[in-house]
């Protein structure tokens, strides 16, 4: 079997897996929730129910209640003949159409209707048969009204009608009760079959989660950090190989790509370096020769020259005195390109004079020193070179320390004591350009800069022999 055949098969495994998972697992699912589903939905009805039967055990109380009020007053209004006795009745006689409609409406049953219809009927046959008649009769003082015919009658209506109410509350509240067992048997039957497709469905998916978790998750995840590294300019960075075939190749393109990257840019680095070595070497060997053999030639005609010739001596003065002003320029052109002294004493030294032409006083220390490769030397140097910089330009230090120290690792630290609060997120070009040059020789970068506090800057090379 070929590579790319056991890649299509490995890769086909993968697939299938987590086809036939994702099939299994959308089948419990499914039905588990189909059984959630009727359960919510037997469950809300029976809400429903015992909210109606709830709603018509609150109404048939108000519709007692309203007999009761009718009853008092007329009571009290038949003894005391005072009309103010009658306000309950009154009011109990204006609320009772709507009351009597809603208690109707209310019946959750056609039984319980009928019963609510033939209360209702008694309430106003009650009312209109026996109430209103005797306080009419009150009011024209009809001796009658007091009577005990009259008196026994309205008790027995009264007492028939309390008697239907009881009824028919005891029958809303059996239904009530029943329907409650019911709701309770059914939730619970479905909540038993719900918790075994879900601790079914669980189980699955943590198997699933597992293994898709360790096949492909966590190596996506490395490779994500690895690329985020990459971007940030650590061109070291690698992907470790994978068992999974498509992470695995995936892995060794990310690994091809992160070497190309750093072999160009070391060898961008080191062709920039020789550029600048060599022009700082013709400039110094070519035009500043030149320029001081010009001045020495414009020196001796300036001896030579009579002192009678004022105007011409002036000239050559002045002459003297731009080739000098030339020559100055120059060797600092020169030492900005490639400093003369990295190439002759090295990386200490260069460091060292660099400081003492630093305006912010600079403090070097080493350890361990020794001559390195030249490209390293130079990139180094230039990384201490920017850092100073920043520190001039954007720290307001009154103090920079810096310290080389050579090893397996070369080691350096710049120091300052301004204002801080700089990130290597928010940095600028400045901070890019020292990690672009680090990373290219498999360095490391670090920035520590509290608000305040301070920053320094942390370097560390690998020595290659």
């Amino acid at each position: 079997m070929s590579a790319q055949q056991e890649y299509r098969g490995r890769r086909l495994g993968l697939t299938s897996l987590t086809v036939a998972a994702s099939g299994l697992l959308a089948l419990l699912i499914g039905v588990a929730f189909a059984v959630l589903l009727w359960a919510i939905s037997d469950a809300n009805s029976s809400i429903s129910a015992r909210r109606a039967s709830r709603t018509a055990l609150v109404e048939v109380g108000a519709m007692e209640q309203l007999l009761l009020d009718l009853e008092t007053g007329q009571r009290g209004f038949v003894i005391t003949k005072q009309e103010t006795f009658l306000q309950p009745w009154r009011e109990a006689r204006a609320a009772l159409p709507a009351e009597a409609r809603r208690f109707t409406g209310s019946a959750t049953s056609a039984a319980q209707r009928r019963t609510a219809e033939q209360i209702t009927r008694g309430v106003q046959s009650f009312l209109n048969d026996y109430s209103v008649p005797l306080v009419e009769m009150v009011r024209r003082d009809d001796p009658a009204a007091s009577s005990l015919k009259t008196t026994a009658e309205g008790k027995k209506r009264v007492d028939t009608l309390r008697a239907q109410f009881d009824r028919y509350m005891a029958d809303e509240r059996a239904q009530l009760a029943q329907r409650t067992d019911a709701a309770g048997t059914n939730s619970r039957q479905a909540v038993l079959a719900a918790a075994i497709g879900l601790a079914a469905s669980t189980a699955l998916v943590a198997v699933f989660t597992i293994l898709q978790h360790r096949a492909v998750v966590r190596p996506v995840r490395g490779a994500a950090t690895a690329a985020e590294e990459l971007a940030g300019g650590d061109l070291s960075m690698r992907i470790p190989p994978s068992r999974v075939a498509e992470i695995g190749a995936l892995g060794t393109s990310f690994n091809s790509m992160a070497a190309s990257l750093q072999d160009t840019r070391r060898r961008i680095m080191e062709n920039t370096e020789a550029v600048h070595r060599r022009t700082a070497r013709d400039l110094h060997d070519g035009a500043q020769q030149r320029l001081v053999s010009l001045m020495i030639g414009l020196r001796l005609a300036r001896e030579m020259l009579p002192e009678t010739e004022a105007a011409t001596a002036d000239l050559l003065d002045q002459s003297i005195d731009n080739a000098q002003t030339a020559i100055n320029e120059l060797r600092e052109l020169a030492s900005g390109i490639y400093p003369l002294v990295l190439t002759v004493k090295g990386l200490v030294a260069a460091v060292q004079d660099l400081a003492s032409r630093c305006p912010v006083p600079t403090v070097v220390e080493s350890r361990d020193e020794r001559r390195i490769s030249s490209t390293v030397e130079s990139n180094a140097y230039f990384v201490v070179a920017e850092a100073v910089t920043n520190a001039v330009k954007h720290a307001e230090a009154s103090r920079i320390d810096v310290s080389v120290e050579f090893g397996d690792v070369l080691r350096i630290k710049v120091a300052d004591d301004g204002v801080g609060g700089v990130g290597k997120a928010s940095a600028g070009s400045g901070i890019t350009g020292l990690t672009d040059r680090v990373a290219a020789f498999d360095g490391k970068l670090a920035i520590d800069s509290p608000a305040g506090g301070g920053t320094t800057v942390l370097i560390q090379i690998p020595i290659r022999d």
